[in-house]
């Protein structure tokens, strides 16, 4: 028999299962495996979905599964769902009439299948809309767009918004996460349209791809201009090379071409990027204003020239569906979309460093977070040394590596009391004011960086506003201007060229006394500020760039002695990415 969910259309015979694992043959049927079984039910607002043009700033009830019908390398949904029990205690079984009356409790809009794939629980994913849509919910979800046209026939009566991610238009790409073809993806994206069905559609903006990701544009524009594109831009992880990643400037500079082709182009993965922004086609005036809100996430913070679906400049007609809501919902911490999977990672980075070399041992330690709220607390505990070593000892006795743990804190211990032993008399500490991007997305006041910066001699400005965003907020020029830092660092996470954060400045009219000094300063090495026990490196570097009459660690020199150590590897340089979870992008952990 030949399954009818996905256009990968596995040959089953009867009692066997599907590639993906989540479909099985039985009685000359396709059924799911697991239905009904959840690891996330939360809410969350459209546009850290991220859907931009479906019900503005609206609350909606995430629902996330496990697996996927795509095999891609690197995905934690992938892992999850290879290495996740189906009995594990952070699966909660809810039917679809539970569901919908968790939406309800909550005031959501709707109901949004996100994270993982619909394709991989569709018949769960089918009976939650029709349920939904009886009770006057909308329903919507994020996918990789491989159905056939039987199961989007079967969806579309019950589906009001689906968010694409097109991976290319290469069959090679497609093979990769072991699918045929990007052919029914483009397909289905027509049909959708055609059938109207809001449609947004997200594309990856790697170094090299630009030309590829103008023919995406072309291609939308021939269904509709109107279609919004998301170019997300390239944050390596897993084994990819930190080469691959464009700077913010360059997706900048895409986008500016994509506008040509669309009326609605937006950038992310950009911290303080006004391409996360909604402007009107007609005549250019801001409708939206839009802040980074974690990997793949926006928040719309404020509505400028917006009434009726018209832009209130020139009375051109928006391509929004639904009214904005008139209620702000907040995500905290790691809750709500794609910041969770970075959640997934620092444990995982954590465990690493304490000698755990399996996939096993990582994922009985993520399943005791998310079936105890865990991730909340954790958002929490990693802001500070001692929480933070707390955590490690908890994830350590889930594993039996209670010894390296101990190892660990005092290693991170002992840096941390020679460096506040040394200030010791210290009276000037630069006032510092810490990025992420571009230079007015200022981190968050209780986020770890700044508090490395005080650990390490410095004063943290960041402390001094109020910041209520995820991983922080854009602020004005002259809220900068106020601060007039001494010295800036950037994230070493989401970071910028300094010859491009000067540039930025520079367009910003921004004029403050560490670019008057020439201090501002990026990581040497990336994700050594957060992430990962190997923010010690970084509270060493931070320590030497403050005072520099005082410190004088060789960071290549003690990243060398720490991945000997915690790691049991060579440091290379060259083989760092973004990846808070692997030490380097060759690592790989094993499969039991």
């Amino acid at each position: 028999m030949v399954c009818f969910i996905c256009e990968r259309r596995c040959h089953m015979e009867e009692g066997s299962i599907g590639e993906c694992h989540r479909y099985e043959c039985r009685e000359g049927a396709i059924h799911e495996r697991f239905s009904n079984t959840y690891l996330v039910t939360a809410p969350i607002s459209a546009e850290t979905m991220p859907v931009l043009h479906f019900h503005p700033r609206a609350k909606f009830l995430q629902i996330s599964t496990t697996g996927c019908n795509f095999d891609c390398d690197g995905c934690i949904s992938t892992v999850v769902a290879k290495e996740m029990d189906t009995d594990s205690k952070a699966l909660h079984v809810l039917s679809p009439k539970q569901i919908v009356q968790k939406a309800q409790s909550l005031n959501c809009t709707g109901i949004a299948f996100l994270m993982n794939d619909p394709l991989a629980s569709f018949f769960t994913f089918l009976e939650v809309c029709k349920l939904a849509k009886q009770a006057g919910l909308v329903t919507g979800c994020s996918s990789n767009g491989y159905f056939t046209l039987k199961t989007l026939d079967m969806l579309i009566p019950y589906l009001d918004f689906i968010n694409i991610g097109l991976k290319g238009l290469s069959n090679a790409i497609y093979r990769s996460c072991h699918a045929n073809s990007y052919k029914p993806v483009l397909r289905n994206i027509e049909y959708l349209v055609q059938k109207g069905v809001h449609v947004e559609v997200a594309c990856i903006h790697k170094k090299g791809n630009e030309s590829e990701v103008v023919a995406i544009a072309e291609h939308l524009a021939t269904l509709s201009k109107n279609i919004p594109l998301q170019l997300m831009r390239f944050i390596p992880i897993d084994d990819a090379a930190i080469e691959d990643e464009p700077s913010i400037q360059e997706s900048e500079t895409l986008y500016q071409t994509l506008k040509s082709r669309l009326n609605y182009v937006y950038v992310f993965n950009s911290p303080g990027s006004t391409c996360l922004h909604t402007y009107c086609p007609s005549c250019g005036a801001l409708i939206f204003e839009r802040d980074f809100y974690g990997p793949m996430g926006s928040k719309l913070r404020r509505i400028h020239h917006f009434k009726d679906g018209r832009c209130t400049k020139c009375a051109h007609t928006l391509a929004i569906t639904g009214a904005p809501s008139q209620n702000v919902f907040d995500e905290e911490g790691f809750e709500g979309g794609y910041p969770m999977t970075r959640a997934l990672e620092i444990v995982e980075g954590t465990l690493v460093a304490l000698g755990v070399d399996n996939q096993h041992d990582v994922t009985r330690c993520w399943e005791e977070l998310l079936a105890d709220n865990g991730l909340k607390k954790l958002h929490v505990d990693i802001q500070n040394f001692d929480d933070y070593a707390a955590t490690i000892l908890f994830l350590a006795r889930i594993v039996g590596k209670e010894e390296n743990a101990d190892a660990l804190i005092a290693y991170m211990r002992n840096k941390i009391d020679t460096i506040v032993d040394a200030l010791k008399g210290v009276t000037q500490r630069p006032r510092v004011y810490y990025v992420m991007g571009k230079p007015l997305f200022a981190l968050e006041d209780t986020r770890l960086e700044n508090q490395l910066v005080e650990l390490a001699g410095g004063m943290s400005l960041n402390k001094t506003l109020v910041l209520d965003g995820r991983p922080g907020r854009k602020i004005t020029r002259e809220e900068l201007l106020k601060l007039n830092p001494d010295v800036i660092f950037i994230s070493s996470f989401l970071d910028s060229p300094l010859e491009a954060f000067y540039d930025a400045c520079r367009e910003e009219q921004i004029d403050v006394e560490a670019l008057k000094q020439h201090r501002v300063y990026t990581h040497p090495y990336p994700c050594f500020d957060f992430g990962s026990p190997r923010w010690i490196l970084g509270l060493m570097y931070i320590a030497d760039m403050l005072h520099p009459e005082i410190f004088h660690f060789d960071i290549h020199h003690e990243a060398t002695l720490f991945y000997k150590q915690f790691y049991g590897q060579t440091f290379e340089a060259s083989m760092l990415n973004r990846s808070f979870a692997k030490p380097s992008r060759d690592h790989r952990l094993n499969r039991l």
